[in-house]
Parts: structure tokens; sequence; C-alpha cells
């Protein structure tokens, strides 16, 4: 059964017209533990950002996602012979942090024009 949600467990949406189509958040702040969804390559305004393009869209998903500053990450690409684009993106990104971080590959997204999409986990002082 699902608890409701207390006042220290706070939603933070991106806008996405996903999330109350499928009912979920981009993060989920409880106490220190900040969890961010995967994050597709999703343009401002909808659509698909870049398509075509691992590094670019790997730079939509990292700036939908940057509010979490110490985080680790989890690196998700329909081709992972494209990882080193992705690994671009996350290097600019991410250089003096230094997450933990994980490459996969995975068969498809939602989005067949989606070939990367992200997943951030962070934990904040409260």
């Amino acid at each position: 059964m699902l608890h409701p949600m207390t006042s220290s467990r706070r939603l933070v949406s991106s806008g996405s017209p996903l999330e109350p189509e499928i009912g979920f958040s981009r993060a989920v702040r409880s106490g220190p533990y900040i969890c961010v969804a995967g994050t597709a390559p999703i343009a401002e305004g909808g659509g698909t950002a870049a398509p075509g393009d691992v590094y670019a869209q790997s730079v939509r998903c990292l700036d939908i996602a940057e509010h979490a500053l110490q985080v680790r990450t989890r690196v998700m690409l329909t081709d992972i012979g494209q990882w080193r684009d992705a690994a671009r993106a996350h290097a600019q990104r991410f250089a003096q942090v230094r997450p933990a971080c994980t490459f996969i590959e995975v068969s498809r997204f939602i989005n067949p024009q989606w070939l990367v999409e992200f997943e951030i986990d962070a934990i904040v002082p409260d």
C-alpha cells in the first residue's frame, strides 16, 4: 500500500506531459535523498531533442536533471557503441563531481527517436 506524502517528501516536475499521464515525478526528494527518474531527451516544448545525435541528446538529458549536484548516474543507450558521445556530455557536466556512473545498453525506449536516457540519484544535506 502506498503511503500518503508527508511534508518531508517533495516532488519535482520537469513539465513533461508524460508525468501526469504515467503518474511519476521527474525527481522525488525525501530528507537528504533525491532520485531523478530516467531523463529522456525531450525538447523544450515537446518532441525529441536532436534526433539522431547521441551527444546532443545526452546534453539535453543532463540539462533537465542538472539540479542534482552530488550524484550517481546511469546512462542507458540503445547502441552501446555510441557510449563515447554520451560520455563526452557526461564528462563536461560532471568533471568536478565525478560521480559513480554506469553505462548500459537497452533495446529501446518509449519513443523510438530517443537514443539515450539518464537516471540520477543524489544525497543533499537538509
